[in-house]
């Protein structure tokens, strides 16, 4: 396993030990963000997850005030993939947590303090048992051929996105404005749309308010199609605000061209993996 690939977040109430171990990953070569408690280590793996940079590894340390170490993992296997490996990490004996910790699907246990060498060791050892898919690539659609409807206010940013969807043989639907976006998709034809990208920021009706129209038209694509935001504003808040309203995934402006394909190419692939063959639906109505 290439320790670069790694993202790693570290939850530790004692800010020296957390940065502490930051800083033995760091020298690995292994990028970790820390945080203090457990609520924020949620809300951050959501962020993450829904921008497609998910957690590989989350090192948690087992005495926490509010939300423990064995509580917080239990809310991570709840809400994200099997695919993020929990790692706890005490100075205490941990027998008396074990059986608790391995049925609410903690994969293993750390000595503080902690060394990178045994962090990289253990990773490897539970994606071999696991068999894990955490650092292969996910399957991916071809996007040729695709058909996109992109919701974008400012002319010179929707011709340059047309160019780049054009490059791998992608058809675009511009929309100026959110509204005329939903108008678009209401009156398509089921299934018609592989994907919508949409500005979060637009005059007439913002991308949170027509990703939420759409969300709820009723059509069985409207639950289904893939939504991604795309903002100057990367902050947190407008990711979570991205993700209440249905949108799948955050891309930050200026849009780079590879992390643009890459996401459509793993979302696209997910929805006709779950989609209930919506030409074939279309077909039928006729």
């Amino acid at each position: 396993i290439d320790p670069k690939k790694m993202r790693v977040l570290i939850v530790d109430d004692e800010e020296v030990a957390a940065e502490h171990a930051r800083i033995v990953l760091d020298e690995a070569g292994i990028k970790a963000d820390i945080c203090l408690d457990g609520r924020s280590a949620l809300k951050m793996l959501e962020v993450q997850y829904t921008k497609h940079e998910p957690y590989n590894l989350v090192l948690l340390d087992w005495k926490m005030p509010e939300m423990d170490g064995i509580e917080c993992a239990e809310e991570i296997r709840k809400l994200f993939r099997k695919e993020t490996t929990i790692i706890i990490l005490t100075s205490f004996n941990w027998d008396e947590i074990m059986d608790k910790a391995m049925h609410i699907g903690v994969d293993s246990f750390l000595a503080k303090p902690l060394f990178a060498s045994d962090v990289i060791s253990e990773f490897e050892r539970i994606a071999r048992k696991n068999n894990m898919l955490m650092l292969r690539e996910r399957k991916r659609a071809d996007l040729n051929g695709k058909h996109i409807l992109l919701a974008e206010d400012v002319f010179i940013n929707a011709e340059i996105m047309k160019e780049l969807l054009k490059i791998k043989g992608m058809i675009t639907d511009h929309a100026e404005n959110g509204k005329i976006a939903v108008e678009m998709f209401s009156e398509s034809q089921i299934g018609y749309y592989d994907a919508v990208l949409m500005d979060v920021r637009m005059p007439e009706m913002d991308g949170l308010e027509a990703t939420a129209e759409i969300r709820s038209l009723g059509r069985p694509d409207a639950e289904k199609v893939p939504i991604i935001a795309m903002t100057a504003n990367a902050f947190d808040e407008d990711v979570q605000l991205s993700l209440q309203v249905g949108m799948n995934a955050h891309l930050s402006k200026p849009v780079e061209a590879e992390r643009l394909y890459h996401t459509l190419e793993e979302l696209i692939w997910d929805a006709e993996q779950t989609n209930l063959h919506l030409r074939g639906y279309n077909n039928a109505e006729k």
